[in-house]
């Protein structure tokens, strides 16, 4: 407001400024509001959240285009089955100087020789449609896109993992780099994410669900982007919830550790993290224990 007190109004004070009174408001309120953004986006954190963003969008759509190549190669070579696009590269790289593979090319690709001499059998054999020489060249470069969409993937992975562990230190030792990642971007700022209580950290990414439940009256969801946890999704349906729970309390305050005192505390954290989750097994199979009992008395 400091910058208003010069400003006179037209005469007769009357409350409408001159015109190059409101241009000078203007242009201050501009200049303060891009000082604003600026400030607001310094902080890497805006970084890793796109580039999170990039990496699964990328794993996405590379899933889609191992789909795609799949299908179309299996018009020519229905019977071989390559599980990965490094398969395929290999495959039409051995193509680019020959007509045809020989049984030491499918050894390399399949990284086994008795593998590689059943592809090669079932190669000589193929049913499928004849591969000539625009086809070729088409699918090949094709192949070369995904596999250089995957390169990508893989540098965006590794900055992930760097920039994960060094703003969120805490957070990533308890879960892992993307999980912290895409804590974040749902938050959308480092400072919403350490504010949030354990119960809405718990349920971020299962927005939709929530929505469900609280419009159609469905059941509540009991985590979100934390069932990716091996802890979480290899167990049991009914511990699920129960130590989803215990991981968002844990990182709550991980997240107040990496934000404010910038301490690590995380092996403190998960030493106490594990006796709870043990803690809920124990209690789990007890109560199985005694069902089992009154059952047997019954």
């Amino acid at each position: 407001m400091k910058n208003f007190k010069n400003f006179k109004g037209s005469k007769g004070g009357q409350k409408n400024f001159k015109r190059r009174d409101m241009l000078k408001i203007r242009s201050i309120a501009f200049k303060k509001a891009k000082e604003k953004i600026k400030m607001n986006y310094a902080n890497e954190e805006f970084v890793l959240i796109q580039a999170i963003n990039a990496y699964n969008e990328i794993i996405r759509s590379s899933n889609l285009f191992m789909e795609r190549v799949t299908e179309w190669f299996g018009l020519y070579f229905p019977e071989i089955k390559l599980g990965s696009i490094v398969q395929f590269r290999e495959f039409f790289n051995a193509l680019e100087s020959k007509e045809k593979l020989d049984g030491e090319d499918f050894t390399k690709i399949a990284q086994d020789a008795a593998k590689g001499e059943e592809q090669y059998a079932k190669y000589i054999n193929s049913s499928g449609r004849k591969l000539n020489n625009n086809e070729k060249e088409i699918i090949s470069s094709f192949v070369k896109f995904i596999s250089e969409t995957d390169l990508e993937a893989g540098k965006i992975e590794a900055y992930i993992k760097e920039a994960a562990n060094r703003l969120l230190p805490n957070t990533t030792y308890l879960t892992d780099e993307k999980i912290s990642a895409e804590l974040l971007d749902k938050a959308g700022s480092l400072d919403k994410l350490a504010m949030m209580p354990a119960s809405t950290i718990q349920l971020l990414g299962a927005e939709k669900a929530l929505f469900k439940h609280i419009k159609f009256g469905s059941k509540p969801p009991k985590y979100g982007i934390l069932f990716k946890l091996p802890a979480i999704n290899t167990e049991k349906k009914s511990l699920r919830g129960k130590i989803a729970r215990a991981y968002a309390s844990k990182i709550a305050i991980a997240l107040k550790a990496d934000t404010m005192s910038k301490n690590f505390i995380a092996k403190e954290l998960k030493e106490s993290l594990d006796k709870t989750i043990e803690k809920i097994k124990k209690s789990e199979t007890g109560f199985e224990d005694k069902e089992r009992s009154k059952q047997n008395i019954n």
